[in-house]
């Protein structure tokens, strides 16, 4: 960040001069000065850059949300399970493994912090204190953090998947 300069003349500066103006806002790059790229405002339209269209990103659905929060809390083996057609209760499964049971309810922790910070109340979270297994029900998205070994015992991306697959 860069400060603009004082256009008043200082204890320095002889009388005769006149102030310096303040600091232009261009980089120079390899030699040649480039202006800095104007911000991107909400009404901007889309545009075609290299063939591709490239299109001012909105609010983040909950799915994006919750599986950038796993990312960024290094989540083991996630799993992310559309299960709209087989149960009522949710559209999108995701279960996903911690290192230790501190790893398990600091990503269930995280993950509930972003949604809350993007506009979405979960709506309940469940195991928090043993840390062996946590859900947090979010509505249309359903997260089960869980140890390994119980990962393995439960299997429950095994179960969800032979059901869509049988169905």
């Amino acid at each position: 960040m860069t400060a603009k300069r004082k256009t008043t003349r200082s204890s320095k500066e002889p009388e005769g001069k006149a102030p310096r103006p303040a600091k232009s806002t261009a980089r120079k790059t390899a030699g040649k000065k480039v202006a800095k790229p104007a911000g991107r405002t909400a009404g901007t339209a889309t545009r075609k850059t290299a063939g591709k269209t490239v299109r001012p990103k909105g609010k983040p659905t909950l799915q994006d949300v919750v599986l950038d929060a796993l990312a960024d809390m290094k989540a083991v083996d996630v799993k992310a399970l559309d299960v709209r057609g087989l149960t009522d209760i949710t559209d999108m499964m995701v279960v996903a493994s911690g290192t230790s049971d501190r790893h398990v309810k600091s990503i269930a922790d995280r993950v509930v912090q972003r949604c809350k910070e993007a506009g979405f109340r979960p709506f309940g979270m469940e195991g928090e204190r043993d840390g062996d297994w946590v859900l947090v029900d979010l509505h249309d998205v359903v997260l089960h953090v869980m140890l390994p070994r119980i990962r393995e015992f439960y299997a429950l991306e095994k179960l969800w998947q032979g059901r869509s697959a049988a169905a």
